[in-house]
């Protein structure tokens, strides 16, 4: 295999010291000889030498890298990656960086320190941040000066950041509202915790239900929506899943704050001899692939992931452009119908 061509190679075939053809590389001629500047591009074509781009974007002071920071929480057992959630955003936000002429760089990182001395290191131009929460954000503004967009950001003070959301209680409002259109009095919400969009997801639902009962669409006393929490660790949540199958005579749907879950718990029933959806109706949220994928195909509410990421390119571009911070994108939900919710007769 050919050696790779080095400066030094370059500088000791010229009879010039390496800063010189550094420089040249680099765009800094202004002390340079343009015969100089011409013999060593002539050099560098000739020997098909490929520069160090990030150390030529170092040296420009005009750096083009943005940095995907993922949260490394407990939650994702070290593989947030491979989560369809963030999976789904990743192809899209790489392709808008590039349009722009930008280069993506994706890490995973618990540590707000080390993502502040990682900006600095490789003189970012930006950053998006996802599955962190309000006080990493406003460590991270304490810190450092650069542009950055949050996936998420669960609050409502002013921030000098931008934030992609969606609106997760018309998300929970159209899951309930559906079910109940179906026939379902009787209802479980499924989330590992009570906090941001989980909780404002069951808020929806408990918006629906308790619409239709001021409308007399449903009795007070045989109606329900009950938050049960499982657990976010995937070992811990068979045993919240057998658990609540145990449960099932009391419910005919559940509604699960992610497909992931919806699809996890669908695959214990199924394993018990529950059918879908005939014994038991299962809603889920994200619309990620493996929803359509699974049988039967899982009823949810898509958040648009695609149009989530275009919105947080978008926000960062105008961030870097001087267009100001703080602009906050909220992305609309739509119900998508399949086939994980069965209509019931009208209970009496």
């Amino acid at each position: 295999m050919k050696q790779r061509v080095t400066i030094k190679d370059i500088a000791e075939e010229l009879g010039l010291s390496s800063a010189t053809v550094s420089n040249v590389i680099h765009g800094k001629t202004r002390k340079i000889s343009a015969k100089t500047v011409s013999k060593v591009q002539e050099k560098l074509e000739e020997s098909g030498y490929i520069p160090n781009m990030a150390a030529v974007l170092l040296a420009q002071n005009s750096s083009k890298i943005v940095c995907v920071v993922l949260s490394d929480d407990v939650k994702y057992e070290g593989r947030m990656i491979e989560d369809p959630f963030v999976s789904g955003m990743l192809n899209t936000i790489a392709k808008g960086l590039d349009q722009n002429g930008y280069f993506m760089m994706l890490k995973e990182e618990k540590n707000v320190d080390r993502i502040v001395q990682c900006a600095s290191m490789w003189n970012m131009a930006g950053l998006i941040l996802i599955g962190y929460c309000d006080v990493d954000y406003e460590n991270l503004r304490s810190q450092m000066h650069i542009p950055f967009v949050v996936v998420d950001a669960y609050t409502n003070k002013v921030h000098q950041y931008s934030d992609v959301g969606v609106d997760n209680i018309r998300g929970g409002y159209l899951a309930g509202k559906y079910l109940i259109e179906m026939g379902h009095r009787r209802m479980m919400f499924l989330a590992d915790n009570d906090e941001d969009c989980d909780h404002d997801r069951y808020v929806g639902m408990c918006q629906a239900l308790e619409e239709a009962r001021q409308c007399g669409q449903i009795p007070f006393d045989t109606s329900c929506a009950d938050f049960h929490r499982i657990s976010d660790k995937k070992q811990e949540r068979r045993k919240d899943y057998e658990r609540l199958r145990g449960q099932i005579p009391a419910y005919t749907a559940a509604f699960c704050a992610s497909d992931v879950y919806a699809v996890e718990f669908m695959n214990v029933l199924q394993q018990s001899g529950v059918v879908i959806p005939r014994d038991f109706s299962l809603m889920g949220f994200d619309d990620i692939p493996l929803a359509s994928f699974v049988y039967p195909g899982l009823t949810t509410v898509s958040q648009n992931l695609p149009l989530r990421a275009k919105e947080a390119v978008r926000l960062l571009m105008e961030m870097i452009q001087g267009d100001g911070a703080g602009k906050s994108c909220l992305v609309p939900v739509e119900l998508v119908e399949r086939d994980s919710v069965a209509r019931r007769k009208e209970e009496h």
